[in-house]
């Protein structure tokens, strides 16, 4: 019998892979394979058990590479019925202890999904529908699949090979390295949710109300089930009254409502709405969480300006990885923005500032056509209004949030849909920043209505916003930014929810 070699690999799951399967899509597979297996799963973490061509499989991980490769081993492919020895083994794999006595010296699949498996809240047996098409990518197993559960669906991609630098090269090459390396066990669990709890977050600011679902699996890891934004315009008027106007509180708590009712849909565990800068400067604002409160029965915490900035500096690092050398994060909103500077994911200072799309669109009226002069009079002011930022050095990293710059973004990409894909991690240098300034100044709110990328709600306050964001890069000395789909509302999920 040849020795077993363990193997590295690395595995993501995705419905579509854009250019990765375009450059797979260009070999011929070797080999291109359906079957149909039964996955034994576990809520807590373990080895990768399955029923395949009547043999009860059992994968071992061995250990994790610095690059996150796993090595994996089979350590079992047994016949049925399996003797009470072999069913140990299977539980251990599983991570679960084995019942205190096994009535049966031999176990048959039947028995054993039925008698073993079935009785225990841990355990949970999926049938998978595989169809797999294989190919060779720099000397490494690349193995495409499309895999359905019952009506769920997904596809996995595979490259695996013993040795590990050979599959990192691959992995590289299509630009997969930013990617989770997900076992096929915990993608699984993902897809049927098991182990897994759903949760709601709801972020009032000035401008929008965002919206977010995610499910938490029993590992640990997220999956977005609903991520979206309604522009309520709260804080129209704030400015110069000083208080929420009834109208854009009506428009509000309506868009609150509407959330929570989604989310009760989706049958979330719990919900946290949280409001920011509108509310925390409003007179009024205690009259908003209490309509919110009757309404739908969901009470919005208004969080400190320090607060909103860590929770979005957690996102941040979350979403887009930890790197060497000195961060800033910010996050302008339609009433404020705020700074985070840190290390990794080390805060080492935070800070909130007055400075909002919403604020200076009122206050220079560039919800349409604007003369020069009106700019740099708005461009001035903001940046006296960002004076704070004059004392910090230049990071080695700037990183950006909030409807503004996730709009910029997209309209740099000519996004009909909005991808949050695509538009996490989008670097805006200066000369696109410029463009865009220049592009919004001359056109009226209907004009910037019809450019491809801009949500519609926004055309009022995107110059506004635009402007913030150019400005940051000159105080902070940066020629250009990286874009975060991820906000304050994915902060507060893993703050409040991750564990």
């Amino acid at each position: 019998m040849p020795p077993i070699i363990p193997r590295w690999e690395w595995r993501g799951f995705d419905e579509a892979w854009g250019d990765v399967e375009t450059t797979i899509g260009r070999l011929t597979p070797q080999r291109v394979h359906e079957s149909t297996e039964v996955y034994l799963l576990s809520v807590g973490e373990s080895d990768v058990v399955k029923v395949r061509d009547e043999l009860m499989d059992v994968k071992h991980l061995v250990s994790v590479d610095a690059d996150g490769l796993e090595q994996w081993v089979p350590v079992m492919k047994a016949g049925f019925p399996l003797s009470v020895a072999d069913v140990g083994t299977v539980l251990e794999a599983l991570g679960v202890e084995p019942p205190p006595h096994l009535v049966r010296t031999a176990y048959t699949l039947p028995e054993l999904l039925t008698e073993v498996v079935a009785p225990d809240p841990d355990l949970l047996a999926v049938e998978v529908h595989k169809k797999r098409s294989r190919y060779t990518i720099g000397g490494c197993m690349a193995e495409l699949t499309e895999v359905t559960a019952g009506r769920s669906r997904t596809r996995t991609l595979a490259i695996e090979s013993e040795d590990a630098a050979r599959v990192m090269q691959a992995v590289r090459e299509l630009a997969l390295a930013s990617r989770p390396n997900v076992s096929f066990a915990r993608g699984l669990k993902a897809l049927v949710e098991f182990g897994t709890k759903r949760y709601a977050v709801i972020d009032v600011g000035t401008n929008s109300v965002k919206f977010h679902v995610g499910a938490r699996s029993a590992d640990g890891t997220w999956r977005t089930l609903v991520d979206r934004a309604e522009v309520t315009r709260l804080g129209e008027g704030l400015q110069d009254s000083g208080r929420l106007e009834a109208e854009p509180m009506e428009r509000t708590i309506g868009a609150i409502a509407g959330m929570v009712d989604e989310a009760r849909q989706h049958d979330v565990a719990e919900i946290a709405a949280v409001g920011t800068a509108g509310m925390r400067t409003a007179a009024n604002s205690a009259d908003l969480v209490e309509a919110v409160r009757v309404r739908a029965g969901v009470d919005v915490e208004v969080i400190t300006g320090d607060e909103e900035a860590r929770l979005a500096y957690l996102a941040t690092v979350a979403g887009i990885g930890r790197a060497e050398g000195s961060r800033v994060v910010f996050d302008t909103g339609g009433g404020s923005s705020q700074f985070t500077i840190g290390r990794a994911d080390r805060v080492e200072q935070r800070f909130s500032v007055d400075v909002g799309a919403v604020r200076f669109t009122e206050r220079y009226g560039l919800d349409g056509v604007v003369s020069a002069d009106v700019l740099s009079a708005a461009l001035s002011a903001i940046a006296t209004a960002l004076v704070r930022l004059d004392e910090q050095p230049e990071p080695d990293a700037l990183v950006a949030m909030g409807g503004a710059v996730t709009n910029l973004a997209a309209v740099k990409h000519g996004l009909l849909e909005y991808d949050a894909s695509v538009v996490q991690g989008t670097v805006l240098d200066r000369t696109e920043i410029d463009r865009q300034i220049e592009m919004y100044r001359a056109r009226s709110a209907d004009e910037r209505r019809t450019i491809v990328g801009l949500q519609p709600q926004r055309a009022e306050v995107i110059l506004a916003g635009a402007c913030i964001v150019r400005t940051v890069l000159d105080k902070l000395g940066k020629d250009s930014l990286t874009v975060s789909d991820r906000g304050l509302r994915h902060g507060v999920l893993m703050e409040r929810f991750g564990s």
